[in-house]
């Protein structure tokens, strides 16, 4: 018996074109960060040194 596919399975080329719409928006207007400074931030994550998602961040 075949199995139906599950609801993220399936492609939505809509939403795929509007979630590249907006990372290019994000990335032409600079709201962007580093991978250096985001691993720098994960590395924090179960140490005494965390701190939460940086609000500055959240745009």
């Amino acid at each position: 018996m075949e199995q139906e596919a599950g609801i993220f399975e399936e492609r939505d080329p809509d939403a795929e074109d509007a979630s590249v719409a907006r990372a290019r928006a994000d990335l032409a207007a600079g709201r962007v960060y580093s991978h250096e400074e985001v691993v720098a931030w994960l590395k924090t994550w179960g140490t005494d040194a965390y701190r939460p998602f940086p609000r500055r961040w959240r745009g």
